[in-house]
Parts: C-alpha cells; sequence; structure tokens
C-alpha cells in the first residue's frame, strides 16, 4: 500500500495517480479515471480534479492508495 501524506488540505485524484507512481502522466491519470478504472473508498471516481483528504482510499489495478492528513 502507497501512502501520500498531504502538504495541503487536499491533493486531486489524478495527481495522487502521479506521485504514486500509478500514472506516467496526467493524461494517463485522466484516460484511467474517465475509463472507470479508478476507485475512491470503494467507488467508481469519474472526476480527475476530485479532491482527496486524509482517510481516502484509492484503487487503481490491484494498488491501493491511502491519503494521510498532515500531522
Amino acid at each position: 500500500m502507497e501512502v501520500i501524506k498531504l502538504r495541503d488540505e487536499y491533493i486531486k485524484l489524478s495527481q495522487a495517480l502521479k506521485a504514486a507512481g500509478l500514472a506516467d502522466s496526467g493524461v494517463d491519470a485522466k484516460y484511467a479515471i474517465l475509463d472507470g478504472e479508478v476507485k475512491v473508498n470503494g467507488q467508481v471516481e469519474y472526476q480527475r480534479g476530485k479532491k482527496l483528504r486524509g482517510g481516502d482510499m484509492v484503487s487503481y489495478h490491484g494498488h491501493t492508495i491511502r491519503i494521510e492528513a498532515q500531522t
């Protein structure tokens, strides 16, 4: 499981996929999201600008990303 620690209040879904190394570019992230391949908290998400906050879980092709809030 990949963990992304927030530096700000939130991170956008496409940015999280890139930060975790699951998408090589913003374009790759965009199409993965639009094709319905990405889930946020168990639900398919189609908004690449979806704001992820601490506690959110993203799953994509068998990989999981956990978003951690600032401490």
